[in-house]
């Protein structure tokens, strides 16, 4: 059984502003053994890390990612062979890893096959938790099928299409996602920025859709997420009985106060969108110019309405959309929520307990605590002076996954 011994760090946990100094962590296998013991007291073979006074964080969750996804590139499904999907999400999940994520809650893409492969440690990925295919209406924001009578959407045996209209027709849909293996599931309760055919304004499955899909979630004990930028369509959820939504962009003050009564979680992303006005739609997308005009208006009223919800009490999860905008810049996000009105430790909360609790995961993931699994960062700064600091990847200096090093970079 491997071990590791980290000295001289100070640890940064979520739920609270203190920070524990000069501590020393032993993790025996995948466990942390214990926290604040004495070199001396240890017998056995270990690795030895001095963390030079640098600062150890548990290892981050983003809610929202897309670990199989380069950017949704339709003339790329159309012409590359099915198994490079797989082998160039290799690359996607060491990003992830190199940025100090290790756990994502796959919004759509990753199926039983590429969790299993990580649980099994096949490939090096982080933790999955996996909606598998993303249910949509027909026209809808995840309907890749073209005027031109051609179907981007990637299919293959036990990857089912998610387009479905009407209460029976939903709820086969999601009889087959659930038997898929999902975690959860994951709606489009909108149109999005890069819909090809509706707006983010509008709401997407009616009021007994919706119904149906979180009745036939709740009896196997699954959550449902929603992609919704819609004002209409969120109060739709809201009744429906989601536990997350996503994006929220037309979100106003009464659905905001609805939201925290019923202890709905909110995953804004800000960093997809922001990255995406800064750097732009690829060459290669036709549709680039209407896009970037749709997204404009998205992002000058995103951040006050957010801000709002915050004022209003909402819990908020941390998610990049990673999938859309290149793997590895996840934990930009922070800087995005600090900015709507977060404390930097308020960030890190929603990046890493939180998202623990989504999954009722929080008593083995989140922190860093004797007991828990050994997920954890260590970081050369202090985040809760610069929360920034966590969005550059050279400052995330080591990565230990499952009491595994998997970065492990010069302090």
């Amino acid at each position: 059984m491997s071990s590791l011994f980290i000295k001289n760090v100070n640890i940064l946990n979520p739920f609270s502003d203190e920070i524990l100094d000069e501590r020393n962590v032993f993790i025996k296998g995948n466990k942390i053994e214990s926290v604040g013991v004495n070199e001396t007291t240890l017998v056995g073979s270990y690795k030895v890390i001095d963390g030079q006074d640098a600062f150890l964080l548990p290892g981050f969750i983003d809610s929202h990612a897309h670990i199989m996804a380069n950017g949704f590139h339709k003339a790329e499904t159309m012409k590359n062979p099915l198994a490079l999907h797989f082998y160039r999400a290799l690359d996607n999940m060491k990003a992830t890893l190199n940025a100090g994520v290790t756990s994502i809650r796959d919004c759509g893409l990753a199926d039983i096959g590429v969790k299993m492969a990580q649980e099994r440690g096949m490939l090096r990925s982080p933790r999955l938790n996996i909606s598998v295919q993303p249910l949509s209406i027909t026209g809808g924001h995840f309907d890749f099928h073209l005027n031109s009578g051609f179907d981007m959407e990637i299919r293959y045996p036990g990857f089912p299409s998610g387009v479905c209209d009407g209460v029976e027709g939903v709820l086969k849909k999601t009889r087959q996602v659930i038997r898929a293996q999902a975690d959860f599931i994951k709606i489009m309760a909108s149109g999005g920025v890069l819909s090809a055919y509706s707006s983010p304004e509008n709401p997407q499955f009616n009021s007994k859709e919706l119904a149906a899909i979180v009745n036939e979630a709740k009896a196997n004990d699954l959550n449902v997420v929603a992609h919704c930028h819609s004002l209409k369509g969120m109060n739709n959820c809201i009744k429906a009985g989601v536990k997350s939504i996503e994006h929220g962009t037309f979100i106003d003050r009464k659905t905001a106060q609805a939201i925290a009564k019923k202890r709905i979680y909110l995953t804004p992303t800000l960093v997809v969108h922001h990255t995406l006005i800064e750097e732009g739609f690829p060459s290669w997308d036709n549709f680039a110019k209407e896009r970037l005009k749709k997204l404009e208006e998205v992002v000058k009223i995103q951040k006050e309405n957010i801000s709002i919800a915050y004022e209003e009490g909402v819990r908020f999860l941390m998610g990049s959309d990673c999938g859309v905008i290149d793997h590895g810049r996840n934990l930009g996000e922070l800087k995005y929520l600090v900015d709507i009105g977060m404390e930097p430790i308020e960030a890190i909360e929603a990046g890493t307990i939180r998202g623990a609790r989504f999954f009722k995961q929080d008593d083995r993931l989140g922190s860093i605590e004797e007991g828990k699994l050994a997920d954890l960062i260590m970081v050369k700064g202090n985040p809760v002076d610069d929360i920034s600091i966590l969005a550059d990847n050279d400052n995330i200096k080591k990565v230990v996954l499952d009491g595994k090093l998997v970065k492990d970079k010069l302090i």
